[in-house]
């Protein structure tokens, strides 16, 4: 099977995921606050305080009864330049902005300075794109008494050291808080299956607590579960149909929707009516199932960002990626098709469908004497070192790097034609076919094969 660009689906965002896909399981929104007015920088370093959720909605609380659940703000650090190693971190918090409207707990790592501030500690800040070790979890409850509406703000900005001294500071940022009324369902989170071996089942349990101040009537559950998975368990109200825009006979995720009268009041539990399990399929790899909850009768959840789960299965398999190249013959003038082509041999299909990169990328040489006169739309024009290309115009570049697909299937072939014309007769000219990763130059971690990541483009070869 050959899929084109326009027969893939199309890139997930957020990070994460499925968000393209209309996927209920969301991950928490994401603040991130860096640059100030006159920001500290070292070797062009940056200090960030990043916030999650982006905005906190708060239960209103209980008169007389128990109160509901309390919310969490987790903070935490990163920094931008990896040479630098930067230590000592220190949040300072700022709630003088919820007088009236909600309380905080502070973590052990916080130290309160008066009534309205504290100061936390991160010990080590990692670089931006790496998960901090260390969040710190701000615990918020709407004020007895404060109404539904109230609203105000948590501010925040910090320090950080480098281990050569210098000194960085982050912007000040804030997350707004709200205090509502409703149900709030929040999914306990699952941890991922690694060395899962095709064959294998895993469980894909679901608890879902109602920490907002009013009753759940009914529970929607959506599953998105990639092609290398069965779930099994399913209660018989369910229903299954393909996600996303694919094309053919091959749906890259399934989407499952299941309906359950379940009545959650607040601080009580939901959970299935029998375990669930998924079945790793013969072709699986970067597996996932993206389960998410929201309440049937129409309410609005206070808090979204936290409805949803992802259990994460990588299987271990590998697939043989190769590629092939094309041999020619035209007279000075003519135009010729270089056929370059990708095939994944399996056996296992590869999705990148959470990041949205494609799976890898062919870098195609021109071969010396032509010019190449139409490409294919995934490839971009680059200098004969593998530098931007300036030129106006996509044509007429050395070299091109081209995007795979953000999943293939296994024994799916891609063909990027090439229309390459012959300006000057080069016998045996050789361009090179490279099969690479989407991004460095690290080897696909699941190719047991790389002989085969390498063919030539070869114009008049000689007899």
């Amino acid at each position: 099977m050959t899929q084109t660009n326009e027969e893939i689906m199309k890139k997930p965002s957020t990070g994460r995921p499925f968000a393209r896909l209309g996927a209920c399981a969301a991950v928490a929104g994401l603040v991130t606050v860096g640059l100030s007015a006159t920001p500290a920088l070292a070797d062009g370093d940056q200090l960030w305080v990043n916030a999650s959720p982006w905005q906190l909605v708060l239960p209103k609380a209980s008169e007389t009864g128990p109160q509901p659940a309390p919310t969490t703000l987790n903070l935490s650090l990163s920094h931008d330049n990896a040479a630098n190693q930067v230590v000592d971190g220190r949040i300072t918090v700022d709630i003088s902005g919820l007088a009236g409207i909600a309380e905080v707990t502070w973590p052990e790592a916080c130290a309160p300075a008066g009534t309205a501030t504290a100061v936390c500690s991160v010990p080590e800040v990692p670089g931006t794109g790496n998960d901090s070790p260390v969040k710190v979890p701000v615990k918020v409850r709407a004020a007895v008494g404060a109404a539904v509406g109230a609203s105000g703000r948590i501010s925040y900005r910090a320090t950080a050291t480098t281990t050569t001294g210098e000194q960085l500071t982050s912007g000040e940022g804030w997350t707004e808080v709200r205090v509502a009324s409703g149900p709030d369902l929040s999914v306990t989170a699952l941890p991922p299956a690694t060395g899962v071996t095709p064959g294998a089942t895993v469980p894909v349990p679901l608890t879902a607590v109602n920490n907002g101040d009013q009753p759940v009537n009914g529970v929607q559950v959506t599953y998105y579960v990639t092609r290398g998975l069965t779930l099994n368990g399913l209660a018989p109200q369910c229903v299954s149909a393909p996600a996303g825009n694919d094309q053919g006979p091959i749906h890259a995720v399934t989407k499952v929707d299941c309906a359950y009268d379940d009545v959650v009041e607040p601080g009580g539990t939901f959970t299935l009516p029998s375990p669930v399990t998924a079945t790793v399929a013969p072709y699986g790899l970067y597996e996932r199932v993206d389960v998410g909850v929201q309440p049937r009768d129409g309410a609005e959840d206070l808090q979204p960002e936290d409805n949803g789960a992802i259990k994460a299965v990588t299987v271990a398999n590998t697939a043989d990626f190769a590629v092939r190249g094309a041999r020619l013959t035209a007279a000075a003038g003519e135009t010729v098709t270089a056929q370059v082509t990708f095939r994944n041999r399996g056996p296992a299909w590869v999705a990148n469908l959470g990041s949205g990169d494609p799976v890898g990328r062919v870098d195609v040489t021109i071969p010396r004497g032509a010019t190449a006169t139409a490409v294919p739309d995934a490839c971009e024009p680059r200098t004969a070192d593998g530098g931007w290309w300036e030129g106006e115009v996509r044509t007429g570049a050395p070299r091109y790097s081209c995007n795979l697909p953000i999943w293939v299937a296994e024994k799916q072939t891609v063909v990027l034609p090439f229309q390459l014309r012959v300006d000057t007769v080069v016998t045996g000219a050789k361009g090179a076919v490279v099969l690479q990763p989407p991004y460095g130059t690290e080897p696909l971690p699941f190719d047991p094969n790389r002989a085969n990541d390498k063919a030539k483009i070869v114009l008049n070869p000689a007899v």
